[in-house]
């Protein structure tokens, strides 16, 4: 077996929860803690680093260890991306297009390694390196694409709508057309970060700007046990194994 799960209902809920999270959590260490988004990269990148070394050297798929890598990659995403975009000053856009250009360059030197970007792929090191890379940039891509579409005139809660709507297509097209299911899979990943950007701002941002103004804090905690419980509530299988081979 593979030692990521399989892509089900329960998947993507908690998917949408994690990057949540990472929203909060993120704006948690680096805004209401004022540390900055360069030391807050620092601090999740790092943890990021240590779980991926733990995945990698496990032997069997580990529910809570996965999601924890999964929250990792999500948190230093929002930092990543807010840094670039806010501190570097390159902006939503070119922030969004230059990360847009880092997935698919991961994806294709993936493709090119190992003839593969399935999921049920990854059960050996080099496919678990991709994979953890890939999904890495693809969270950071998903903060700024997130803040760029909700900085204009649809808002937090337009933008989730968009994305949802999205996401929604996306799920119609897997059960009506033939359309390779990698490149939904693919896709869906990366929409549901901006998702969970949206609603993470949309719940700890100023009420004068579109927010609830709830703490960070609390509503991290609060996803956090959120995701906890449906990770123990909904069946969390490994997903099954293929060869990789090479392109």
């Amino acid at each position: 077996m593979t030692k990521v799960p399989a892509v089900t209902l329960g998947f993507w809920v908690i998917k949408i929860l994690a990057t949540t999270f990472g929203e909060t959590a993120g704006d948690t260490v680096s805004m209401s803690m004022n540390l900055g988004y360069l030391v807050g990269t620092a601090i999740f990148a790092t943890l990021l680093l240590i779980l991926v070394w733990a995945q990698i050297k496990a032997r069997q798929f580990h529910p809570f260890l996965y999601w924890a890598t999964i929250i990792a990659s999500t948190t230093a995403g929002t930092t990543m991306a807010d840094f670039a975009t806010r501190s570097l000053g390159i902006g939503y856009p070119g922030g969004s297009l230059l990360l847009l250009g880092t997935v698919l360059a991961s994806l294709a030197i993936w493709h090119r390694a190992l003839g593969t970007i399935s999921v049920s792929s990854v059960y050996e090191p080099k496919a678990e390196i991709y994979y953890w890379l890939t999904i890495t940039m693809s969270q950071t891509l998903g903060t700024a694409l997130g803040d760029w579409v909700a900085d204009g005139s649809l808002g937090y809660l337009g933008s989730a709508v968009v994305f949802g709507s999205l996401l929604v297509g996306l799920a119609l097209a897997y059960r009506f057309t033939a359309l390779s299911r990698v490149g939904l899979f693919w896709a869906a990943f990366i929409l549901t970060r901006p998702l969970g950007a949206v609603v993470g701002d949309f719940l700890d941002k100023p009420i004068d700007h579109g927010g609830l103004a709830l703490s960070r804090a609390g509503a991290s905690l609060v996803l956090g046990l959120a995701i906890a419980v449906l990770i123990l509530a909904f069946p969390q299988r490994a997903a099954s194994r293929e060869r990789p081979h090479a392109a």
